[in-house]
């Protein structure tokens, strides 16, 4: 494959019509910093403007597919929110913030050039949310899934609460976001979230190349009809339910207990959530 351009979050290589984009860090497990935000809606912008690509698989390098959101090095943009007295200029910016990062993902969704993902080892948070706006997604057997948002006092507000229902349903969605419990790869696929589990990395990265490459070979302006066609009917309610968790989080998501979860965090320990 041939690389065309630097990121700090990502590799992006192109071969056959099918572009490889790969979760880099810098953060541990490919956790997701402001360069992952950054850089992820200008990427699939210029896959999605790109001729020559016609799929996209989105994968994760090292042993996991990702942390999720890297708290640590987020946790500046929580400061002003977090804050004593802060109203409305603290939470308008912090609103602006989500929206800003819904548009990453959003733009893998929007994205006409159908993607696959290919999942392996640990696939959290942010991790699901980006998977969920995926158009099909492998995983390997030793992948794990958590929406973990809720253990550290957050409202998962980038995509899973949005697009998670028409995917996985409403019961085993409500079961996932209130425990925030992990998953095998068996009980992904039992459930809808994944459609096929594979031995290993590299089996899951073939298999990803290898249906990315049967959606290239169709007709491409065809194979753009059939997404749009298709997430025409649910794009209201996505968009809706991404605008309320926006607000809501601006309006809600201040509280002792998301400051105990950072401070849990980097004291690596255990936090205690009271409700404030």
């Amino acid at each position: 494959m041939t690389e065309q351009k630097t990121w700090n979050a990502f590799t992006v290589e192109r071969k056959d019509h099918v572009a490889q984009v790969t979760l880099i860090g810098p953060g541990k497990g490919n956790a997701m910093g402001p360069d992952f935000w950054s850089e992820l809606p200008e990427i699939f912008g210029e896959l999605d403007a790109d001729p020559g690509v016609r799929a996209v698989v989105i994968a994760g390098s090292g042993k996991n597919f990702s942390f999720g959101l890297d708290l640590p090095a987020m946790s500046g943009s929580f400061g002003s929110v977090l804050a004593d007295k802060a109203q409305a200029g603290p939470r308008t910016a912090f609103h602006d913030m989500i929206k800003r990062m819904q548009s990453g993902i959003n733009a893998v969704a929007d994205c006409r050039k159908p993607v696959v993902a290919a999942i392996q080892g640990w696939c959290i948070g942010g991790g699901v949310d980006l998977i969920s706006a995926c158009d099909i997604r492998y995983a390997s057997a030793d992948a794990q899934f958590s929406i973990r948002e809720v253990k550290v006092a957050i409202v998962a507000d980038m995509g899973s609460f949005a697009r998670l229902p028409a995917i996985i349903g409403d019961g085993h969605l409500r079961e996932l976001a209130l425990t925030g419990k992990d998953i095998g790869a068996g009980h992904a696929e039992k459930i809808g979230l994944v459609n096929g589990v594979y031995a290993d990395t590299d089996a899951v990265l073939a298999a990803a190349h290898a249906t990315a490459g049967e959606i290239a070979a169709n007709p491409p302006l065809v194979v753009h009809g059939i997404k749009d066609v298709l997430d025409h009917s649910r794009a209201a309610a996505v968009d809706d339910s991404l605008r309320y968790v926006a607000a809501w989080n601006a309006a809600f998501l201040p509280s002792q207990d998301l400051t105990e979860a950072i401070t849990a965090v980097f004291e690596k320990r255990a936090p205690e959530f009271k409700g404030e």
